[in-house]
């Protein structure tokens, strides 16, 4: 496990730059993947400040040439890979009818084709070997959608599809090959900062917030117990999940009246603030922004909920033997 080859996309920043550091701590070999070289540096930092091997390889994931050729470069100098993890993404915080065509384009080939190319070039080396794992870091936003985000929302929803799909077909063949989703909260990262907005107010994640590292633990259980088609993260993830089973139209009035204050600090946006729908932010800076936003005074470190997903199994168990003893202590109880 220590010498693991470990492929993460969207890793100079955020969710995928705090699981680099968790494989790194483990002395796993880190294959970093994202567009700015500022954070790449950083992230390969961190994961050898950890213990572990990295290398960095600039690559905007909306091109699937550039995925290939990245793929191609990590089993030559790290060997096979044995686990992909698509994290990049990109956004537009604005109304639909404020989204230019080339915007939602964009958006859905970072957000959804760029998992949908990691994917392809993961896939195709591990069936030659039949092994590996490909986890795939969703969101709740995947299951039910919010206003002001429709092109994420979109992609999100996307790749629970096209991953179902995937995951019949390597049923199907029998394979050792496993792929799993991670739901994911909102989690304080750096794309408030440079995400691009037409909102009045600075974005923000909906509350409850998350710390990068909790996000970050939840993805490193995936890659190690991927036999399960989905893991959740956080206590919000659960109820917006929960909720969109089972009352969805109140969900919709609830978000129409609630999602656009939920999503704006009470600070009005700065006007010609850099984004990085086409370029990276730390490409232009040269800042290395590293893996929080700018709320950590208000996310959460840990997610007790976390534990109890991780062990699903287990409560599954004690849920069985306590109604079983019950059932037995109840009929006792009739037949003194």
């Amino acid at each position: 496990m220590a010498r693991q080859v470990i492929v993460i996309t969207g890793a100079s920043a955020g969710i995928g730059r705090a699981t680099a550091r968790l494989f790194g701590a483990r002395g796993a070999q880190v294959a970093l993947l994202a567009r700015g070289r500022a954070g790449l540096d950083g992230a390969a930092k961190d994961v050898e400040n950890a213990g572990g091997t990295a290398l960095a390889i600039p690559t905007d994931v909306a091109d699937c040439r550039q995925v290939e050729a990245a793929a191609t470069q990590v089993e030559n100098d790290l060997g096979p890979i044995d686990v992909w993890i698509n994290v990049a993404f990109t956004s537009v915080f604005a109304p639909f009818h404020e989204v230019e065509p080339e915007e939602f384009r964009r958006v859905t080939e970072v957000s959804y084709l760029g998992f949908v190319y990691g994917t392809m070039a993961a896939l195709s080396r591990m069936r030659t070997r039949d092994r590996g794992t490909i986890v795939q870091v969703g969101s709740a936003l995947g299951e039910r959608s919010i206003p002001l985000q429709s092109a994420y929302c979109g992609a999100k929803h996307a790749i629970n599809g096209f991953t179902e799909s995937l995951r019949t077909e390597l049923m199907h063949d029998g394979s050792n090959i496993h792929v799993t989703v991670v739901q994911m909260p909102a989690v304080n990262t750096p794309q408030f900062c440079w995400v691009l907005s037409r909102l009045p107010n600075h974005p923000q994640p909906v509350p409850p917030i998350y710390q990068p590292e909790v996000a970050a633990r939840g993805v490193v259980f995936a890659a190690d117990h991927p036999q399960r088609k989905q893991y959740w993260v956080g206590v919000s993830t659960v109820g917006t999940l929960l909720g969109q089973k089972i009352a969805p139209a109140l969900l919709d009035r609830y978000l129409a009246r609630t999602g656009y204050q939920s999503q704006q600090t009470a600070d009005k946006a700065v006007a010609g603030r850099p984004h990085n729908l086409w370029e990276p932010v730390d490409g232009t800076d040269g800042h290395d922004h590293g893996a929080h936003g700018e709320f950590d005074n208000r996310a959460h470190r840990r997610a007790p909920q976390l534990w109890f997903s991780h062990h699903a199994g287990l409560l599954s168990a004690a849920a069985a033997v306590t109604a079983t003893a019950t059932g037995a202590a109840v009929a006792w109880l009739r037949h003194r």
